[in-house]
């Protein structure tokens, strides 16, 4: 199985950025659809965005919620088995512990967590008024 571990997080004021990364070991990303979740003290886990390969087999698709769309973005390096979400105009909104995830290629669940297999650990993003 793939082991992710999530990196980048930390506190940040309104109106920031930063990255996160999610480095991937014991299998390659390209064996895998891969996105992002968040999860704030007693709130469901919800999607933030994800990536997928098109046909096409140096392109890719990528999802965001509409609460993130125009602000995050969501990219993967194959090279260096690592995915991204470059997060900027930060809101305290944005305050959760965001996750790395894996799932199947062409999961027909891209956009939940029912989709996907394997989770990071966690990684704490704190955004201040």
């Amino acid at each position: 199985q793939v082991q992710l571990v999530e990196s980048g997080g930390g506190l940040v004021q309104a109106g920031g950025s930063l990255r996160l990364s999610c480095a991937a070991s014991g299998r390659t990303i390209s064996l895998y659809d891969m996105g992002w979740f968040r999860q704030a003290p007693g709130k469901d886990r919800e999607f933030v965005a994800a990536i997928r390969r098109t046909d096409r087999r140096t392109d890719f698709s990528t999802y965001y919620a509409d609460s993130v769309k125009g602000r995050f973005t969501i990219s993967r390096d194959n090279a260096k088995n690592t995915v991204y979400l470059q997060m900027n105009s930060l809101k305290p909104e944005d305050t959760a512990v965001y996750y790395c995830a894996a799932g199947p290629l062409g999961t027909a669940m891209i956009l939940t967590h029912h989709g996907y297999d394997y989770w990071g650990q966690g990684t704490q993003v704190t955004v201040s008024s």
